[in-house]
């Protein structure tokens, strides 16, 4: 048996809207679901000050793995970003 280390997170179900609406931008994408979503978190710091939501955590010992003290340099949240622009309004 394999026993490498899976760290569980809470996950919460979704809404039949975010579950639908989520659908649909994976498939415009080209991603899985899973993948969608995570492209989603990583585009959250270019829409939400990083700033503001680190003042309010109420968690500091995941800082590492958070997306809003990531290491993503402006340059690479524009190439996400210039790459979606097809699917912006």
């Amino acid at each position: 048996m394999n026993n490498t280390n899976h760290k569980r997170y809470y996950t919460p179900q979704f809404s039949a809207l975010a579950s639908v609406s989520v659908r649909r931008f994976a498939w415009a994408v080209g991603l899985p679901m899973t993948s969608a979503v995570e492209l989603m978190v990583k585009l959250l710091p270019s829409l939400v000050q990083s700033t503001k939501v680190c003042q309010s955590c109420k968690d500091t010992t995941k800082c590492h793995g958070c997306t809003f003290c990531s290491s993503y340099t402006p340059q690479e949240q524009n190439k996400v970003l210039f790459a979606l622009s097809e699917l912006i309004v």
